[in-house]
Order: C-alpha cells, then structure tokens, then sequence
C-alpha cells in the first residue's frame, strides 16, 4: 500500500513539475545591434512588460510564455537564418516583433513553408497589407498612411517647399509612396525627392542639395542612426527647415540621440500618446512600467499593444496551441479591445490597427502631441 502511495505521489510531483515547465515558446528576430538599436529595445521592452504580468498570473492555460530573441542586426539575410533556426530548430509556437521592411520581408517564405503566424512586425510597410499576407498579423498601422498625414500637416502650416529623402530600399520606397500621395492630394511637387545608401548615407552630398532646393521642411524616412546624423549635418551646415520623420523613430533612444537637434523634430506615431493615462491601453502600460522603474515611450508601447494581440491569439488557441491553432485564433479576432483601441482581422484583412497622429520632440527629448 506504501510502495502504491509513493508511486502515485511520484507521478502527481512529475505531472506538476511537467506543467511548471511548461512553456510557449515564441521567437524574435530583430535589430538589437546596428542602426535600430535602441528603438527594438525599447520596443520589445514594451511587450516584456506585457508578457511577464502575463507569467506572473500564471501564464496561458497554466504555460508561461518564453521570448527567443535573436539579433539580425536588421540584415535580411541573417533575419531569414534567425527565423530558419527559430522555427525548425527551437520549434516556436510564432514569431514576433521582426524589425524593418527587408528583414521582414525575408522571413516571409519560411512562415508559409511552415505555416508560422508573425504578430505584430514592428514596420508598416504596405507589401505586407496588400495583398493580405496570410501568415502576417499586422498590428500598428502602415508607413504610407504616416508619411501622408505628415505632408498634410506641413501644407496646413503653410509649408510648400519639401524635400523628401528616403532609404533606397523597400522601406523608404514604401514611405515615399505616401508622402507622395500627401503631395498629390495638397497639389505640391516636392522640390527635391533624394534617396540614400540604407546603411551609409552621404550627407556630404546630400545637404548641398537640400539647401539649393530652398527646402522649408525635410521628411526623412530612413534608420534612426541616419536621420539623426542627416539632421546634424543640416543643422551645423546652417539649415532651420523644420525636420520629420516616421515612426519606426519613435524612441527615446532616438530622440536622446538628436542631441540637441532634437527640439521641433516631427515624429509620426502610430498609438496615442504614452501620456494619455484616460486610455485603459496607456494606463495599464504606465502601471507595469512604474512598477519596474521604467518609463513608457511611443516605441513601448507599440510592443505592449502587440503583446495584447499575441496573447489574445495564444489564449484562444486553447491548452494546446499548435501553430494551425494559433493562426486561426488570430485570424478570428474581432474588435479586440486593447484598451481604448480596437483589433480586427479576418481572411482578406491582416491589418490591425489605422491610428496615426502626429508628435513634436521638445528640447527635452520628450514626445509632445
């Protein structure tokens, strides 16, 4: 009778520390080196705020969720290798939080030869909305949409003259698109559209041109190091045209490195502000932070909200969340409430969100709406 009890006691201790151990592996491939640095991790600090409230009650269905992340250096290739390992090798449930257009972009075929579901690429890039990517779930809203709210605005002030300057590649090809759109629709020709090398731009060349066109504003759509040296490099030539940029800047990381050049910069943003505290998605984000001594900047937040949506997915995937189980959880999200903002996808839509609004950097580094 003794031998029976012990034997049973052995196997109800291995089941428990089975259900201790078990875990929902999901992967992370980004720049968390290189020109986006700080942005990625002040991003993915935003959903690890998320994620561990979530283990900390016990995570999804008794499974706490583990982040693999690994450093791509935002190189495609090195992102595809990232993902290659992530997936066959680490077996991740999904994958989350990519960082950029190409590195994005390259981990796409190895998510439909899987059948892998990425949540929340942080990167608005239109190739990945239309045509609807089957296995991406987009949360923040498109580049295209930024770039065009930030002309509007420039035109609403009286401003004519806009040089335009993006990274030659997909991204900055993604971008140009919608401040050309802005263009159209304000019925002004940009008077300089310049493109630059994605990882080393030569503003040496590039600011004569831009002060020959007269420019009264710069929208630049590149990497947060690039943007912060062009706009050095126009400043100490002696430029006051009013500086722009997207959202993939929205960090503190890059506003600290504006230095100075920092007060005035027009930084697109794609969830309301880190300040507003009458929003449940703002407060909840506040509270974790404080409670870890942080912070929440734009960038945090976009990484909060797209925790919300993965965890949503894993939670109505069900006790066994197999990779087919979680994208048909997430493809059937209807008005998710994040908490103030709402998440819907369906077959022929992989969106999220459309939120855009426009900030202005102050003096002190700090995003002002």
């Amino acid at each position: 009778m003794r031998t029976l009890q012990k034997i049973s006691a052995g196997v109800a201790l291995t089941a428990l520390l089975s259900a201790a151990q078990a875990q929902i592996l999901i992967g992370q491939t980004a720049g968390f080196s290189g020109t986006v640095a700080a942005g990625v991790q002040e991003t993915t600090d935003g959903a690890k705020l998320y994620l561990d409230a979530i283990n900390a009650r016990g995570g999804i269905h008794g499974q706490k969720i583990q982040l693999i992340s690994l450093d791509d250096k935002l190189d495609p290739q090195l992102a595809a290798a990232n993902a290659r390992k992530l997936i066959e090798e680490q077996n991740v449930s999904a994958l989350f939080l990519t960082r950029g257009t190409p590195p994005t972009e390259a981990v796409i075929p190895l998510l439909d030869k899987y059948g892998v579901a990425l949540v929340g690429p942080s990167t608005g890039a239109m190739v990945l909305h239309r045509p609807v990517r089957r296995n991406v779930f987009n949360v923040r809203a498109p580049y295209q949409r930024e770039a065009e709210k930030a002309i509007a605005h420039l035109v609403s002030v009286g401003i004519t003259k806009i040089a335009v300057v993006h990274a030659d590649d997909s991204f900055g090809a993604d971008g140009l698109v919608g401040a050309q759109k802005g263009l159209d629709a304000a019925k002004v020709k940009a008077v300089l559209l310049e493109k630059v090398d994605r990882s080393r731009p030569d503003f040496a060349a590039l600011v004569p041109k831009i002060a020959q066109s007269q420019a009264q504003a710069v929208l630049m759509i590149a990497s947060s190091t690039a943007v912060a040296e062009g706009y050095a490099a126009l400043r100490a030539a002696g430029s006051t045209a009013q500086m722009a940029t997207l959202s993939n800047n929205a960090s503190a990381g890059f506003a600290k490195s504006l230095g100075a050049n920092a007060r005035g910069v027009i930084v697109t943003q794609v969830f309301p502000s880190e300040r507003a505290v009458n929003l449940p998605l703002v407060s909840e984000a506040q509270d974790l932070a404080k409670s870890r001594g942080k912070e929440v900047s734009p960038a945090m937040l976009e990484g909060f909200a797209a925790a919300k949506v993965l965890v949503e997915g894993l939670r109505r995937a069900g006790p066994k969340p197999t990779r087919e189980r979680i994208h048909a959880a997430l493809e059937g999200l209807q008005k998710l409430d994040l908490g103030g903002l709402e998440v819907s996808y369906g077959p022929d839509d992989h969106t999220g969100l459309d939120f855009a609004d426009l900030s202005l950097l102050g003096a002190d580094g700090k995003f002002r709406r």
